[in-house]
């Protein structure tokens, strides 16, 4: 196995500001990066004309690439039908943002697709995704669901359900691993005809866990939600780790990738550690041993 997919980083794992983590994440030897794009100085609404092409200029210049914007609106994702028009249409000026720096992608998380396909929830979250799906769909590009609050094979079943594939997916393995338990390997054979966008990123599960713990829900209902925080606090759930050093097969899953001809980013996400530097160097060169 040889892979020949392109290298990212999302530039936010150095916390050092984005000017100064581009700049970082061209040192470790990435060729691309992920970027939030949700507040601060990447708000679409704070970067104006000229401030959006110095920018592209300036990542241009390093020789890197935009593998994807991040677009997570945080929250209960599109559980909320009361804040969903300010939701989508916050949306959709991420992803005409992303498409003027020269990307085509958006990932973000939509809240936890819940089981019953005809409650309230699931419509609110049907209704905001067809309408994302068709603004996206309209611009040739993508909002990309991360993987992990629900099992691959309910999101494909959430997903089939809307018109075109505007919302498709970011697959991350460790979330699958860490909170659901799914199979990684499955998981990309199941999504392959949605899968734009993915995570490098490693973990393990140390207990069972309902995914809503992890993520919040509106529907909760039942939860023991003092002892789930202090499980949570505690760490016992889950644990992200260093590529390598958790569950996530990684010959398996970059075979797989390959199997359903996957030639997108392999975009690497640290979002734990004291030197997040150093674990995303190692991470470019444990992808780089499998080119």
């Amino acid at each position: 196995m040889k892979l020949d997919n392109k290298i990212g980083v999302i530039v936010d794992s150095f916390g050092v500001g984005v000017r100064e983590g581009l700049k970082k994440a061209k040192e470790v030897g990435a060729e691309g990066v992920q970027i939030y794009a949700v507040k601060g100085e990447m708000d679409p609404d704070n970067l104006t004309p000229a401030a959006r092409k110095e920018l592209k200029s300036y990542i241009e210049d390093l020789g890197l690439e935009i593998s994807a914007l991040c677009g997570d609106l945080g929250g209960h994702g599109f559980q909320d039908r009361a804040v969903n028009r300010e939701k989508v249409e916050k949306s959709k000026r991420i992803l005409d943002l992303a498409v003027e720096l020269g990307t085509n992608i958006v990932t973000t998380h939509i809240g936890i697709v819940p089981h019953d396909a005809n409650g309230p929830i699931y419509a609110a979250m049907q209704e905001a995704c067809e309408e994302l799906s068709r603004y996206a769909n309209s611009l040739n590009a993508y909002f990309a669901i991360e993987t992990g609050p629900e099992t691959a094979a309910h999101l494909k079943a959430f997903l089939d359900t809307l018109s075109g594939k505007g919302v498709s997916v970011n697959f991350d393995p460790a979330n699958m691993v860490m909170v659901t338990g799914d199979d990684p390997v499955a998981g990309v054979h199941i999504l392959k005809d949605y899968i734009v966008h993915t995570h490098v990123k490693d973990g393990v599960r140390h207990r069972e866990v309902d995914p809503r713990a992890v993520y919040g829900s509106l529907d909760t209902e039942g939860m023991d939600h003092d002892k789930i925080a202090e499980i949570l606090k505690e760490g016992q759930l889950f644990e992200e780790l260093p590529l390598g050093e958790g569950a996530v097969d990684f010959d398996a899953y970059f075979r797989a990738l390959q199997e359903i001809g996957y030639r997108g980013y392999l975009t690497i996400e640290r979002e734990v550690g004291d030197s997040p530097e150093d674990d995303i160097r190692k991470a470019v060169q444990f992808i780089r041993a499998y080119r």
